[in-house]
This record gives structure tokens, C-alpha cells and sequence, in this order.
């Protein structure tokens, strides 16, 4: 990084005027990573307090480590004493606010449960360990606990992630506790060994998990994070995530967390607000430490014992369960003092006007630097939709460090045009700018809808195109213009968001065969059903349901980003942008897309201006397969015709483009 002239702003002249301000940042992280590694070779080296806090039991004896400056008393209870406070398990005050105990190997059993028993001036209370590695829930009165976890032996590695960085990312976004079609919560093990195949198989090459850190309230869907080192024990224990980890791996898939450092949980005995008897040990005091659409606390950046423990965290979990990176959430939140809230970010200055938090930024830096150093082939994905220059470029540029982040704005769109509009007046023109409106020194993943689009509440874009006439008109059998429309402008939503996205897709667990209905998770408005919260795999693999052309047209789209390589191409080109009868084409490297967004008119002779050669039609929406009408012949070969006055020296290449179809030409090369 660099304090006179930043790469950011050379890619971006436009941010000339807010230089002293990227500088500003660039220095300030610095200044603090200078300030951490103090004593250390690196912060790498730093970022190892998992190895030092919480139980562990190295040298014949169990060592227990804790940092709480404003406790005056910390005794260990559980299974081992009887829940009983008692002198053989009182911690005892070191420097800087760090509690310490050590004791015999025979005093303390793996699988026991146990707790803190703290005081400090004018109160008490229990807490479970901040660095805690395992925590489980009582069945009856839904309590908390760490529970001892010290197996005899050690999980065995097989694999290791054989995917080269550089491969574009393919992510199917996935949470263990829905994903088994029984009305249940579902375990590690059968992800492992039912999801997995399914999601190799459907052409994904990264897997990203939610709701792994531990959570209080299984409805959160893992935002609400209470113990940040250990694994939601819901689902199974660490072993258990270890296999699943590993038998990806083995299929050639990468894991990456959602890693939630944008705030915590506000529960005391599960989470560590108030963990020392004070508001502001780990997060800000007052309001600031507060966030209120979220209902949870905010972690206070600018402490050094607060880096500490997120950037171990960071370094954590690629260690000991070996994910391939993280999905940061609320990254938006964490960058304002607002929280970026109902706030429209229309000008640069709205990214340089005071509102940020340069402790948060210099974090985020810092975050990416351990991540990246500790393993140079792990990837960061931020969410992140204030648009903020800089998130996803090299932190020596001036940049935030992260690899990728999500283009939020598309899911948006899609659900906009689908509200609001006719089909009639869906714009061709504008969905193109819409979709390839991106930074271009940034590198974007693209996708129609994650998670959020379908919690309860809200609809997938299929249940918005069908609605009711999925529950009764999904047959092969049944006929419906409704099902018609929806199928068809499902395929082409997608075709068109992944043809125009930058660098990497998203798709969410069940999406690409258009999973009925919502997400509920099982609360006391429900009567705690989990009906809605799995996915109904059967509805993808049954023969008379038109499920399974979807997910089938979901295949061969990923095929063409995987062996055709689309992504070679960065760029897109427009060629024709016809809104009056809704025509839309372009070129990506050596392929054309073509889309028919009109919802009754087939158009004959439509003129594409593109290179001379032969193309292929590689991908039809309309075909039966998929559930289309099958109105073109995908054997056929396309060839150029010189025609005066067209771009390309003159080529044409000249096809019938049927009503609500999209189709994909690749170039034949000698």
C-alpha cells in the first residue's frame, strides 16, 4: 500500500478528489497492522489466540485461558465439580485483564459440560468462554452450555482442495439444518452424504455454508452468532463438519463460510455481550454498540484485544476445519456509522464524507491480509451493497483485499421488474446496463436470488412468476400459460444474469429447479414446524413434474461457464438493443447471446452483426428438455453472411428468435 499515489485511484480517475482520503485509510491500516505484530514476524504469527485462549490440554494437563479485564473473580463449573463454585477451579489474575488455570488431566473428561461463574464490582453471572470451541443446547429448558471436546484421536485428513483459485466461482449457497427433505433439522453427516453428490454433479465448484459459527436462535439462519470459534452443534459435531469438508474436497469442491464479524448476538450467557460485566469489552459502549435494525451489538474495531480475537477467528477456521475462505457478512453495516442505512449512495462522496468507519476499514484490510497470507489459495466474497469503490481490489492497491464481491443490486432488480412491470414493458436496454453496470478493476459474482429473496415473507422469483399454479399445474400433464411464462422467464433471467456477470455466479440451495414456496424456520408462530424449512429434492428428480427440466437447463448453463470457458471473455458487447420488440444481443469472447424477451411475437430473419466464422447453437431455453417448446433445431450450424454496412467487415449471422427464449452461439474455431 501506498501513501502517494494509490493504484485505486489510477484505475478510477474519478476518485482523484477523495485520494487524501484513500491514502488516509491505506495509512491508518498500516499503522495498526504495524502497532499488532509488534514482537510477532507477521500477523499471521498474531493471529493465533485460538491456540492460546480457551481449554485446551497440551503438556499432560488441562490449560484454560480467558481475557475479561474487568472481572474480580472467575471459577470454572460444571459436570467436574458439581456446578459448584470451588477454589481447585478459580482462575487466577494475570496481566493485561487475562485469567488463567491449569489442572491435572484427570479433573476435567471429555464431553463434560461446564460454564464460567464470574463477579465483578456490583454483579454476577455465568458466561460460557468467548474462545470456546463447542457449545450444545438442553433439550428442556433450551440452555447453553461449552462442553469439554478432547476426542482421542484426531480427525484424519484425506483431501486437500484441489481447485485452482483462478477457476471462476461457481457457489451453491447451502445451510445443513434445511437441506434434507424430512421436516427436521439436518445433520453434517447426511449433507455429506446425500447434498454433496447433487451438488457436484449439478456442475458447482464452491460451496458455501451458512449458520456454521454457533447461534442461540436457529431462525437467524446463523446471523445472530453467539460463539464465534465454535461449530453449531445442531448439526453434529466437529468431526462430523471436518468429513463433510473433507469429502468435498474429495470431489473437487472448495467450502467457504459465512463468517459473521459484523455484529453478535446480544444474549449474555450464550454470546459475550457483556461478557466482563461491562457493555464495552468487545463492542462499542452505548448507543454506537448497538445496532437497532438488527438487534444485536457492534464489535468495537479499534481495540487491540478485539482485532485479536476476530483475526484468529479468521485464521481459525481455515486452520483447524480447513475452509477454502468466507462469505463476509453485513460488510455494508460494518463500514458506516450509520450502517449504510436507508441511505441511496448516488455520488463518490457519499463513500468519503465522514460517515465511515476507518476502524472497520483498517480491519477489514487486515482481515483479508491474515486470510490470504495463511492460505494464498483461499478466496473472500463481501457483501457489500453500498457499491464502496475499493472492497474488491488488492489491499496493495489501495483496496479492501477481498476477491470477490456480490452484486446485490441484480436480485433487486429482478424482483422490481417482476413486481412493477408488464411483460410488455420489460426494457432490453436497460436490463444490459442494469447487468454489466459493475466496476471493472473489481471482480463480481452475479446471482438472481440468494437466501434473502426467499425468507418468509417474501417469494423466489419462481413462486413470484407462478404463485398458486405451482401446487396444482407443474404436471408435464397440466396446461397453463401461467407455468408457460414462469418456466420460460425463469430460464432467461438466469441465462441472462450469469451471461453478463463478471467473474463468478451464486445460486441458493433448491433455486435451480424452482423450489416452491418460502423459508420459515420452526418458531412458535409456526407451531415450531420445520415444513418449510428443508428442500423437496424429490420435486427435482420426478419424471412427471417439470422440476427437473429446470434444473437440467441449470446444468448446461454452468457447463458453458466450466468447459466452454465464458469466463475467458470479460467483457460484454452489445450488438442489438431493440426495446420496441424487446431483442437483446451481445458478444462475450467467442460467444453471442441472444434473448427474446417479448411475450407473443417469434421474430424471423433477425440480424446478428458478429465475427465471420460458423457457430453452434450450444444453448437453447426453449428447448423440450428444458421445458420450452422446442421450436428451433439444436443440430443446426449458423453460418455468416457478408451484408453491407454491418459491423465485423460485414458478417451476419441470421436465426429465428422465438417469443420468451434466450439462445447461446459459440464461435467454431480452427
Amino acid at each position: 500500500m501506498s501513501a502517494t499515489r494509490s493504484q485505486l485511484v489510477l484505475n478510477d480517475p474519478y476518485l482523484e478528489p477523495f485520494e487524501g482520503a484513500i491514502n488516509g485509510r491505506n495509512l491508518r491500516a498500516e499503522t495498526v497492522r504495524s502497532s499488532l505484530i509488534e514482537g510477532h514476524p507477521d500477523l499471521v504469527s498474531f493471529a493465533q489466540g485460538h491456540q492460546h485462549f480457551g481449554l485446551h490440554f497440551r503438556d499432560g494437563q488441562w490449560q484454560f485461558r480467558d481475557w475479561a479485564p474487568n472481572l474480580k473473580s472467575m471459577h470454572l463449573i460444571g459436570d467436574f465439580n458439581g456446578w459448584k463454585i470451588h477454589k481447585d477451579y478459580a482462575c487466577h489474575r494475570e496481566e493485561g485483564g487475562c485469567w488463567a488455570l491449569d489442572l491435572p488431566q484427570d479433573w476435567i473428561l471429555h464431553s463434560q459440560l461446564y460454564r464460567l461463574s464470574v463477579t465483578w464490582d456490583g454483579g454476577e453471572g455465568e458466561r460460557i468462554p468467548a474462545w470456546v470451541r463447542r457449545t450444545v443446547q438442553d433439550e428442556n429448558d433450551k440452555s447453553f452450555s461449552a462442553q469439554v471436546w478432547s476426542p482421542d484421536t484426531s480427525y484424519a485428513w484425506k483431501h486437500n482442495c484441489t481447485l485452482d483459485p483462478s477457476e471462476p466461482a461457481l457457489i451453491y449457497e447451502a445451510h445443513v439444518g434445511m437441506a434434507q427433505e424430512e421436516s427436521k433439522v439436518g445433520s453434517y453427516v447426511e449433507f455429506r452424504d446425500r447434498i454433496l453428490p447433487r451438488i457436484a454433479k449439478a456442475g458447482y465448484n464452491t460451496i458455501q455454508l451458512m449458520a456454521i459459527q454457533e447461534h442461540p436462535y436457529y431462525g437467524s439462519f446463523g446471523y445472530h452468532v453467539s460463539s464465534l470459534f465454535a461449530v453449531s452443534s445442531r448439526f453434529g459435531t466437529p468431526e462430523e463438519l471436518k468429513s463433510l469438508i473433507d469429502e468435498a474436497h474429495g470431489l473437487g469442491l472448495r467450502v467457504i463460510m459465512d463468517l459473521v464479524h459484523s455484529h453478535a448476538v446480544k444474549n449474555e450467557l450464550e454470546g459475550i455481550s457483556c461478557y466482563d460485566g461491562t457493555s464495552h469489552q468487545f463492542f462499542h459502549d452505548g448507543v454506537k454498540g448497538e445496532h437497532v435494525a438488527w438487534d444485536s451489538r457492534c464489535y468495537d474495531y479499534g481495540k487491540p484485544e478485539v482485532l485479536h480475537f476476530l483475526l484468529s477467528n479468521c485464521r481459525f477456521w481455515l486452520e483447524e476445519y480447513r475452509f477454502d475462505g468466507y462469505r463476509f457478512d453485513g460488510v455494508t453495516s460494518m463500514l458506516y456509522y450509520d450502517h449504510g442505512l436507508e441511505k441511496s449512495f448516488s455520488a463518490y462522496a457519499d463513500y468519503f464524507d465522514g460517515n465511515q468507519d476507518g476502524d472497520a476499514i483498517a480491519y477489514l484490510k487486515l482481515a483479508n491480509e491474515v486470510i490470504h497470507e495463511f492460505n494464498p489459495q483461499a478466496i473472500t466474497v463481501a457483501e457489500e451493497m453500498s457499491g464502496m469503490p475499493g472492497i474488491a481490489t488488492d489491499t496493495e492497491e489501495g483496496g479492501m483485499g477481498f476477491d470477490y464481491r456480490l452484486a446485490m443490486g441484480v436480485p433487486d432488480y429482478w424482483i422490481k421488474m417482476i413486481k412493477e412491470k408488464k411483460d410488455q414493458e420489460w426494457n432490453v436496454s436497460e436490463m444490459f446496463h442494469e447487468l454489466t453496470n459493475k466496476r471493472m478493476d473489481e471482480q463480481v459474482i452475479g446471482y438472481v436470488e440468494s437466501h434473502d429473496q426467499a425468507l418468509v415473507g417474501d417469494k423466489t422469483v419462481i413462486f413470484r412468476l407462478i404463485d398458486k399454479e405451482m401446487y396444482d399445474s407443474m404436471s408435464k400433464g397440466c396446461q397453463s400459460l401461467v407455468v408457460d411464462r414462469g418456466l420460460a422467464l425463469h430460464k432467461m433471467i438466469r441465462l441472462l444474469t450469469l451471461s453478463t456477470c463478471g467473474h463468478g455466479y451464486l445460486n441458493f440451495m433448491g433455486n435451480e429447479f424452482g423450489h416452491p414456496e418460502w423459508i420459515d424456520f420452526p418458531r412458535e408462530g409456526n407451531d415450531w414446524s420445520c415444513h418449510h424449512a428443508r428442500r423437496q429434492w424429490s420435486l427435482r428428480y420426478a419424471d412427471d413434474l417439470r422440476y427437473k427440466g429446470l434444473a437440467d437447463f441449470d446444468e448446461a448453463l454452468l457447463s458453458i461457464v466450466r468447459e466452454k470457458k465464458l469466463f475467458l471473455g470479460p467483457n460484454c458487447f452489445l450488438i442489438t438493443s431493440d426495446d420496441d420488440r424487446q431483442l437483446l444481443s451481445f458478444r462475450r469472447g467467442e460467444f453471442i447471446f441472444a434473448f427474446n424477451f417479448h411475450p407473443s411475437e417469434s421474430w424471423t430473419d433477425v440480424e446478428l452483426s458478429v465475427p465471420q466464422g460458423t457457430y453452434q447453437l450450444v444453448l437453447d431455453t426453449d428447448q423440450s428438455m428444458y421445458e420450452g417448446f422446442g421450436r428451433l433445431d439444436a443440430t443446426r450450424k449458423y453460418h455468416t453472411v457478408a451484408q453491407f454496412g454491418q459491423a465485423f467487415d460485414g458478417n451476419v449471422l441470421k436465426c429465428y428468435l422465438p417469443a420468451r427464449s434466450g439462445l447461446v452461439f459459440l464461435r467454431e474455431l480452427n
